[in-house]
This record gives C-alpha cells, structure tokens and sequence, in this order.
C-alpha cells in the first residue's frame, strides 16, 4: 500500500459506532487535528425535552494528517479505518470542509443527512445570510427546494431549506475572473 502524500491532507477515518467522541478526545490527545461536525437536537422524553449534541455523521471523524500521523490516528481506539477508494485514503478538499462547518454555525438545528444517491441538479452560490460564498446543488426534495452540500468521497448529502432569493446560478469562470482583478488591483 503506498502512502499518502508529506503533505497535511484532510482524511475521513470511519470510527466504531458511538466511539466518534471518543476518538476526537484521543486525537487531540496525540496532537493530532480533527474534526467532528456536530449537531444540536432537541430531544423529548416523556418528563423532559433536552438539547443534546450528536455527531452530524455517525461513524466518522475528519483528521488532517501527512505520512507521520497517517498510522497514529489509524491506531486510535475506536478507529477501524480510513474511507478510500481504489486501495487509497480518499482526501477531502479543505473547501468542503469549511463549507460544512459554514452549513453548522448558520443552519445547525435544520439539517438534515441522506445517505440518497440524489440527481444532481444545477449548481449555485449562496449570495445572503450565514452561509454566503457556500457552493452546494439543486435538489427537490419532499417537496422543498433545498441545497445540498454534497460530499462525493463519503457518499452523503448534507441538505438544508434554503429560499431560492439567497442563492443564484454558480458561474465559476466569473469567480475566477473577480480574483484576477482583485488580484490585479492589490499588486497595483
């Protein structure tokens, strides 16, 4: 099996079930940098309804590691292995990532997670409120437009109700072309 690259890369590592808390508390222990996306339910018991804090996707942990902590974290108790494709730890974009958490700290108690092999549908940026700058799909879904954030590595979709007025058509040539003229305007 041949190594991922000296680089820091972000991995999704598939951890044993509920043992997801539990391997984030031991990577911080070895120095190593993870990521649990995590959301917050409420949940009503028949004297109480409480607030807890679930992992958003069982069974997995995000670490960032390069060849040295590439077997560390693999050895983490509760960790089983990392997700790959081909024979090869299958690296997550650090954008996608960011986008996730962006989706967490605006949306957190709305989202929702299929493991739905979905159509894609067309793409678009959102242009308003906690989530601008997010790139994410088109999808009906029960009904509802909604986007999706959709993580091609893992399988799943993180979907969120979203107004159409906050999103519109994602043009990437455009973005590229914006860059090259703030760009332009700094080294001036």
């Amino acid at each position: 099996m041949s190594l991922i690259n000296s680089n820091y890369q972000w991995l999704a590592l598939y951890t044993k079930s509920r043992f997801e808390k539990k391997v984030q508390a031991s990577l911080e222990a070895k120095g190593i940098e993870s990521y649990l996306p995590i959301k917050t339910e409420r949940r009503r018991w028949s004297d109480r309804i409480k607030t807890i804090e679930e992992p958003l996707l069982r069974g997995y942990i995000f670490v960032k590691v390069s060849n040295r902590e590439y077997f560390n974290a693999l050895n983490t108790t509760g960790a089983v292995s990392y997700v790959s494709f081909g024979g090869q730890a299958a690296p997550i974009p650090e954008k996608q990532l960011e986008d996730l958490k962006t989706f967490l700290s605006g949306y957190n108690q709305q989202i929702d997670v299929t493991y739905d092999n979905l159509e894609e549908g067309s793409k678009v940026i959102v242009v308003t409120g906690p989530m601008k700058g997010v790139v994410g799909e088109i999808v009906e879904f029960r009904g509802k437009s909604r986007i999706a954030l959709r993580f091609k590595n893992l399988g799943y979709c993180i979907l969120t109700d979203i107004a159409a007025k906050d999103v519109e058509a994602f043009k990437p040539h455009l973005i590229t072309a914006h860059k090259r003229l703030v760009n332009s305007l700094l080294s001036a």
